[in-house]
């Protein structure tokens, strides 16, 4: 592809803008990537898979949700989040409800138990990522929190 016609599908950029851009976006996916992983690894004695917890602090963050939605948020196939759900049900994690508003749909909702293992799954993530912020520099917290603004202005494009 030449410089022009690369130039107009990055915003105009020039060659140097381009390749400053491109070493940018390749440190900011691998930054991204690590801080995810680590932020998924961290998990409290006899929590359960990562699936699961992603289920019940959906539900916790967003009250009942269907298995579509479900499937939707955490990005997985809805026989996949079968599967977890029915986990989760058998577990006395959730229950099943037909949806108030519509008889025909299934609405998945916390019990106590499931509600208690999802703030403790967030409470064990929020304190890790606490921890490790405050061993920054108050500057580098700073720095953290403008990219933070920038990073949400990016995926809500």
């Amino acid at each position: 592809m030449s410089a022009k016609a690369t130039a107009g599908t990055s915003g105009g950029l020039g060659e140097d803008d381009l390749a400053e851009v491109r070493v940018l976006g390749g440190e900011l996916r691998t930054a991204v990537a690590r801080i995810y992983s680590r932020f998924r690894s961290e998990r409290g004695e006899g929590e359960m898979g990562e699936a699961a917890v992603i289920v019940l602090t959906t539900l916790h963050k967003h009250g009942p949700q269907s298995l579509t939605d479900l499937s939707r948020r955490a990005h997985v196939s809805p026989s996949s989040m079968s599967q977890t759900v029915n986990r989760l049900v058998a577990g006395g994690h959730a229950v099943r409800e037909k949806d108030p508003a519509d008889g025909r749909r299934v609405l998945f909702h916390l019990t106590p138990d499931g509600a208690e293992h999802a703030r403790a799954a967030l409470a064990v993530r929020r304190n890790w990522l606490d921890g490790r912020l405050a061993e920054l520099s108050a500057a580098e917290r700073q720095a953290l929190l403008e990219a933070s603004r920038i990073m949400r202005r990016l995926a809500d494009t």
